[in-house]
């Protein structure tokens, strides 16, 4: 493949193509590796992963529906071992640690037993799980976030199958898989659903994307941080219009660039909309590879076959790219972004002229994207000894954490004589976890204002994300999240105005120079050896939870954490006829940028939420409501979860937020979102979804598609969509309507007629208006998925068949 592919010239192809390029190679189809060699794109090709990689609240709910298939095997009189893993998987369990526990030094201890009260029987699942496929491997609680530990030591970068070696394609349940392009690997999310289908050994089919060349200039300059440059990106590639493209970072900026920094924007890539974010293996790569524990063997292999292959970093190569985006670092700007979208930044100088009044009610130190880097947090550590050593103190309305994605982060914070200063000013150690990012941040320990406000090294802050009491959240470097814990407010310049007192941000901020000698002395190979050699070992308590035995998992029907889902019932061999969409009703209204924190939320339950009281009526005491996201197991909470987010904003009605809408079964009457879809059903009525631009974005949530589908929503009409989404969508049933730019003027209340649905299109009656919808069924594979009603169906039928 180096010089030439099937006769044609490939040594100008981009980095990610000739990744895609080996792997179809090796799938042996001629033409889809002509497709590839030319860039064709659009081009469908098949490829094979190497491996599934999942966290455990996307997890649960795919070896729940594992679980099923195995049931359905077995009720057809098959074995039910015939479900299993094809391919090597691997499961992280980080999800699940709330940070209910703060600013106190047994956070830590209090979190993980809670952790265990709550998550139990879920944990018990998963080592079912484990036991039953046997190529599934679990790191236990406790271990990190899915990310950092994929990058600092599950990743192989290079792998041998068979005896050939070849790059590895990590594809994960989880959006910011992305994280692992900073090391060289080509990854990306996808949903659970299409993971369920490649962990069974079907191929992930793609459309070939234009891939955008990024080119990366200078240094940054004193002050700017990894975390600064990545929302930066965010912002720049946003606006660029990436939404699908492969992302690939070149230039001589990259040379000089750690892969840390590498990792915390690759992380960012779905904030920006890319399916990958791309750092090619160069020298930095091979020197974290063995920072980090890998053997010298493994990276001479990963060296050896990126030089072979043609995919090792050289900056004066000019490659095949769609369009080139230039970056000169030195003209990044301290930065925050939000208050609901991470690609609005904001230069920190702005901050108080943009921003409303609000004080800071969470300040977090959560999330991998930046708890990977440790220059970031040491220069936390450093601005909070700094900041004690002047008398500073964290301000007593503000709900403190740390919560890294990695052991290896508190083992150098201790080495470098920080976590003292850190826990002086309340940000004690709450978890190895997601937490605060995912909206895991517990409860507040007194109410809160319309205009509070949460600060966080996370990546993501959507509407309610954070918590449902905060109305607004920024995204932040580790050390601007101390600062602003220090100033209590957000309507605040940190370039002017002192934090307390006489103390100005600039009197305390550490310099880089400080920050790299720091990292130097204290961050070594033996921290990560010590970090990961149990890492799939787990704790007492882990050991504690014995497996149910058997190939079949025995369901308990009190169960308010795991349930059989209907799926698979009354599953007829064939699929019935595709067949129009008549008197359909809009059951939710959307504007743009809807994301799946919208439609599937994943924080805590409401005790008053339909969920709630769910919940509630089956025993469940308040205190252990839980939150969606570790209740995914249960599509009957899930369900009731369906747009369900505080701050989802319906324009089927004016001036309300939450799960409410109108039935038109019932002349319009108001109830909620759950009620309404049950009222449709009973009707015979197929429901739809009407929205804006940009339908699904963030997570790589599959109750998002799940939910609306047990629901009973047969469609989603949108202007566009994010990828990850429409792709979930289809792998349910649902299908993914484009509609045209034009305004037209629809209300949400016309009775709506979908005819003649086919590859090109479908036309759509809407009261009096007609027009052309674009249908996204957009490989063959897709449309073979939706006529039989989703994925799961379809693998079903191909498993009883034989």
């Amino acid at each position: 493949m180096r010089t030439r592919c099937l006769g044609l010239a490939a040594d100008d192809l981009p980095i990610t193509l000739r990744i895609v390029l080996e792997n179809v190679l090796a799938g042996g189809d001629a033409r889809q590796a002509e497709a590839v060699a030319r860039a064709e794109t659009c081009a469908v090709v098949d490829l094979r992963p190497s491996r599934i990689f999942m966290h455990d609240t996307n997890g649960v709910p795919l070896l729940v529906d594992l679980a099923a298939l195995r049931d359905a095997v077995l009720d057809a009189g098959g074995d039910p071992r015939r479900v299993d893993a094809a391919l090597p998987a691997e499961l992280v369990v980080d999800h699940s640690v709330n940070a209910v526990f703060t600013g106190r030094p047994d956070a830590l201890e209090r979190n993980v037993e809670r952790e265990y009260e709550l998550n139990a029987e879920r944990y018990r699942f998963l080592r079912w799980g484990e036991e039953a496929f046997g190529r599934l491997a679990i790191v236990p609680p406790g271990k990190g976030i899915m990310h950092q530990v994929n990058v600092e030591h599950l990743a192989r970068v290079v792998v041998t199958t068979g005896g050939v070696t070849h790059s590895e394609l990590c594809l994960g349940t989880d959006s910011h898989t992305t994280m692992v392009n900073g090391l060289g690997v080509l990854g990306w999310g996808i949903g659970g659903i299409e993971a369920e289908a490649a962990l069974l050994g079907e191929p992930v089919a793609i459309q070939l994307p234009r891939v955008v060349g990024v080119r990366v200039d200078g240094a940054l300059r004193e002050g700017a941080t990894a975390t600064d440059l990545a929302l930066t990106i965010t912002e720049r590639l946003r606006g660029e219009g990436v939404v699908g493209a492969f992302v690939e970072f070149f230039g001589p900026g990259v040379a000089g660039m750690p892969v840390a920094d590498r990792l915390t924007m690759a992380n960012m890539s779905p904030e920006f909309g890319s399916t990958c974010a791309f750092f090619p293996i160069d020298d930095a790569t091979l020197r974290y590879l063995k920072l980090t524990g890998r053997s010298p063997a493994h990276v001479e292999l990963v060296e050896a076959h990126a030089r072979a292959q043609g995919l090792f970093h050289d900056p004066e190569r000019t490659l095949r790219y769609a369009s080139v985006v230039e970056i000169d670092l030195a003209s990044v700007d301290p930065s925050i972004a939000g208050p609901r979208r991470p690609h609005e930044r904001i230069p920190l100088a702005r901050v108080k002229e943009t921003v409303d009044e609000g004080k800071v009610v969470i300040a977090a130190i959560t999330s991998c994207t930046n708890t990977s880097n440790p220059a970031v947090m040491v220069a936390a550590g450093l601005l909070a000894r700094n900041a004690v050593e002047r008398g500073l103190a964290s301000r007593p309305w503000v709900k403190t954490s740390l919560s890294p994605g990695s052991r290896v982060v508190t083992d150098y914070l201790d080495r470098a004589g920080l976590t003292r200063y850190l826990d002086a000013l309340g940000f004690h150690l709450a978890g190895y976890g997601c937490m605060t990012c995912i909206g895991a941040s517990g409860p507040l320990p007194q109410p809160v204002d319309s205009h509070a406000v949460a600060v966080l090294s996370g990546n993501r802050n959507f509407d309610g994300r954070i918590h449902p009491d905060v109305s607004s959240a920024y995204l932040a470097s580790p050390p601007l999240v101390v600062a602003y814990a220090l100033a209590g407010r957000i309507d605040v310049d940190l370039v002017e105005e002192p934090l307390q007192a006489d103390v100005f941000l600039r009197d305390i901020w550490p310099s880089a120079a400080e920050i790299e000698a720091t990292v130097e002395r204290t961050l070594g190979r033996d921290l990560f050896e010590h970090a990961y050699a149990d890492v799939f070992a787990g704790d007492p308590r882990w050991q504690a939870l014995a497996p149910p035995p058997g190939a079949a998992f025995a369901w308990d029907d009190s169960s308010t954490y795991l349930r059989r889902p209907p799926y698979f019932d009354g599953l007829a061999p064939e699929p019935p006829p595709l067949a129009d969409i008549a008197g359909a009703r809009v059951l939710v209204k959307l504007g743009d940028g809807v994301s799946t924190d919208h439609i599937s939320p994943a924080g805590a339950i409401p005790p008053d939420s339909v969920a709630g009281r769910y919940l509630l009526e089956r025993g469940v005491e308040p205190r252990a409501l839980d939150t969606y996201a570790s209740r995914r197991g249960n599509h009957e909470v899930m369900t009731r979860g369906a747009f369900a987010n505080l701050r989802l904003r319906n324009e089927l009605l004016d001036g309300v937020e939450g799960g409410l809408t109108r039935d038109y079964t019932r002349g319009g009457e108001i109830d909620s979102i759950f009620a309404t879809a049950a009222s449709y059903r009973a009707a015979d009525t197929p429901q739809l979804v009407l929205a804006g631009d940009s339908y699904g974005a963030g997570s790589s949530r599959d109750w998002a598609a799940k939910a609306p589908a047990l629901l009973g929503v047969r469609a989603v009409l949108a202007r566009s969509f994010e990828r990850i989404h429409r792709a979930n969508l289809v792998a349910m049933g649902v299908l993914p309507l484009e509609l045209p730019p034009d305004d037209l003027g629809l209300t949400g209340e016309e009775i709506f007629d979908i005819r003649a649905i086919g590859d090109g299109g479908a036309t759509v009656t809407a009261g009096a208006a007609s027009f052309r919808v674009r249908v996204r069924l957009d490989t063959a594979r897709e449309a073979l998925v939706y006529r039989h009603g989703g994925v799961l169906p379809l693998v079903a039928r191909t498993l009883l068949a034989g």
